[in-house]
């Protein structure tokens, strides 16, 4: 049996570990919320609605749902495993949490290797969504247009080669409204004239500017949370362990 001193120099330590890992916990059952609520927003307010309404949609919203209400639970239990001083809830936690530290870096790296083929997938949903366009039933081309001041996948010559061009000309949406203009049938069924009445930048150059400017940072909190586990791993460990070790001292 170890003196009363060790077990007594053992108690702060094991206290200052719990309130360590209770913050952690905390924090990490935060980044679940955050997740949740980016998966909910994202699938209710998806600016992009084509890729959702698409054979090859995009799961994305799903994925941080599910992963956020994980987040969620798991961060709950670290709570409930640091106040309860379970060795083994402990390790299991400590495991769930190198499960997400790998999952998230796996998802990190797939995202650079595969980002020339999202970009290509989404090019090809853009034309088929252009190629199909009606101005009635297909109103997400007309919100992308407008919201990016945009107009055709390349540039407004881009719906030349579309059904709807011969019938009505050039989409309404694509009108510059910034300029103050008001676009005629008649301007709009002209390529010619249309070029001085609509949006001159193409919408797909756009889209896939704005999704490579923000990879970085997406990439760089990706991988800041991923690491983020190994402190909530390292923590876990550490507690279990001298609780473990503090209660083989007291038999």
């Amino acid at each position: 049996m170890s003196p009363p001193s060790a077990r007594l120099q053992t108690k702060p330590v094991i206290t200052c570990l719990k309130t360590f890992l209770i913050s952690y916990s905390l924090i990490f059952w935060f980044t679940g919320v955050i997740l949740l609520a980016v998966g909910v927003w994202g699938k209710v307010n998806l600016e992009f609605d084509l890729l959702l309404n698409s054979d090859k949609g995009t799961n994305a919203p799903y994925v941080l749902i599910g992963t956020g209400a994980i987040i969620i639970i798991f961060g709950l239990f670290g709570c409930f495993a640091t106040c309860r001083g379970s060795p083994w809830m402990l390790k299991l936690y400590a495991m769930f949490l190198t499960l997400v530290f790998l999952a998230e870096l796996v998802a990190g790296i797939s995202g650079f290797i595969f980002r020339h083929e999202i970009k290509a997938v989404l090019q090809g949903v853009y034309n088929k969504a252009e190629t199909v366009y009606t101005g009635k039933d297909n109103e997400d081309l007309d919100r992308i247009q407008r919201t990016l001041q945009c107009c055709g996948e390349k540039n407004y010559t881009s719906w030349a080669n579309t059904e709807y061009f011969k019938k009505e000309g050039i989409p309404t949406s694509c009108c510059n409204m910034t300029a103050g203009v008001n676009c005629t049938s008649a301007e709009l069924r002209d390529l010619n004239k249309a070029a001085s009445v609509v949006y001159q930048r193409g919408c797909f150059s756009l889209m896939t500017t704005t999704m490579e400017a923000n990879l970085g940072i997406i990439a760089g909190i990706s991988f800041g949370i991923a690491f983020f586990q190994l402190i909530g791993i390292f923590l876990a460990c550490c507690l279990s362990r001298y609780i473990t070790n503090n209660q083989y001292e007291m038999v």
